[in-house]
């Protein structure tokens, strides 16, 4: 009887180590509190170029043509304040081969005359491909820092290191729903980012980088120079955490 017990308390032992296992990876569970910071009806407290950022059936749409293009990478910037310690969720729907983007801890850039919504930070990538759509990429920074599937640190030297995998890349991808609506979730906690897309984490980065981590900035859209594109954002979620607004 007692070898009995001891398998049985062995077997729950193994079974909550792997409902454990089973939730790395996932995003966690939306919590009370979120502040929808869109109104579905207008810019109202967002700013960027009139010329290509508009409301249409609830969506904030970003949208470049060859007769009206992006002079540069150009932003929407929500002007609510600045964001810490929060977690960010809406859906994003894009279409094309051009990208788009999420800034958050970013800062406004306004020595560019002919762009006054140039913005630089961390950014989550935007674009129809789950092979490539949340990595984190720090704009008119670092550059890329860390790839769809991998955990990063990244040193006091600046240098990212990979240090593991939240997933693999080709099993994320196939999370991805081309063409449609996809959920993005930014978690950001000190110098811990966390990214998910559909429920399922994309990237996992802690910035140890004490020149170029970030700690607070804005939030903005990006529209990408280059190639006429349609971007699409919608459900714009955010919670604050610990205090972390400025």
């Amino acid at each position: 009887m007692k070898q009995l017990r001891v398998l049985f308390v062995l077997g729950l032992v193994l079974a909550f180590q792997s409902f454990l296992l089973a939730q790395e990876g996932k995003a966690p569970a939306e919590q009370p509190g979120m502040e929808k910071i869109f109104n579905g009806k207008d810019l109202s407290n967002w700013d960027g170029d009139p010329r290509l950022w508009s409301v249409k059936d609830g969506m904030i749409v970003g949208k470049t043509t060859k007769e009206v293009p992006a002079k540069g990478n150009t932003f929407l910037i929500w002007k609510g304040g600045e964001l810490a310690d929060f977690e960010l969720r809406l859906s994003a729907r894009i279409g094309g081969t051009n990208n788009s983007g999420i800034q958050y801890r970013s800062k406004h850039v306004t020595d560019n005359k002919d762009n006054k919504w140039v913005v630089a930070g961390y950014q989550v990538e935007v674009e129809d491909d789950g092979n490539d759509a949340g990595f984190l990429y720090h704009e008119k920074g670092r550059g890329r820092i860390a790839n769809v599937g991998e955990k990063v640190v990244v040193g006091e030297d600046g240098k990212p290191k990979i240090v593991g995998q939240v997933g693999k890349k080709e099993e994320i991808a196939n999370n991805w729903k081309k063409g449609d609506w996809n959920e993005y979730v930014i978690i950001a906690k000190g110098n811990h980012l966390q990214h998910f897309i559909n429920g399922v984490q994309t990237v996992d980065i802690v910035d140890n980088d004490p020149k170029g981590s970030l700690k607070s900035g804005i939030l903005a859209l990006q529209l990408h120079a280059g190639a006429p594109m349609t971007v699409e954002f919608k459900d714009i979620r955010l919670k604050h955490l610990g205090g972390g607004s400025k």
